[in-house]
């Protein structure tokens, strides 16, 4: 592990905690124990990231999403799990840095889409190319058929998720 990766996952898992457990490196650890350990990771790199583009892991996610094209205030309050009074603190810091927008949608004069603005763009998609290019390296050391195996495991998850509870949060893709 390099020390980056080694650096990510001391701090998103604190030493002691039940999680960081694995045992012997002789005995793998249970797959719910792996992927505690996994999202961790992952969660450290993400907000790692984030700060260096000046953004909250919530902020680097909004982009994402609105990357994707506006969105209905209503939608990402679905995709956030929270209350759309809730989002509306989020979307006025965004608007604030001039990083999105709220406008109305056409034909029902009292709702509102969020997009992003030039600026939003520019950032979402320098996040966007830094988080894919760290999270790469998560599984650049895997040859080509644990690889796959790999990410068809993982869409396999997903597409179960979704098909048994719906669409999930959308993230950086």
């Amino acid at each position: 592990m390099d020390t980056t990766a080694q650096t990510v996952t001391e701090t998103a898992i604190p030493s002691g905690h039940p999680c960081t457990a694995a045992g012997p490196a002789s005995e793998p650890m249970d797959v719910a124990t792996a992927l505690i350990q996994l999202t961790g990771l992952v969660q450290g790199i993400y907000a790692r990231v984030s700060e260096r583009h000046d953004l909250t892991p919530v902020q680097a996610k909004l982009l994402c999403v609105l990357l994707e094209g506006p969105r209905g205030m209503a939608d990402l309050a679905q995709i956030f799990g929270v209350e759309r009074a809730a989002l509306t603190g989020l979307m006025d810091r965004a608007e604030k840095r001039g990083l999105a927008r709220r406008d109305p949608v056409p034909g029902d004069r009292r709702a509102l889409q969020a997009t992003l603005t030039d600026t939003g763009r520019e950032a979402a998609a320098a996040f966007h190319a830094e988080i894919t290019g760290q999270l790469a390296q998560l599984t650049a050391d895997l040859d080509l058929a644990d690889g796959e195996h790999l990410r068809a495991t993982m869409t396999g998850i997903i597409q179960q998720h979704r098909a048994a509870f719906g669409a999930g949060p959308a993230d950086c893709r």
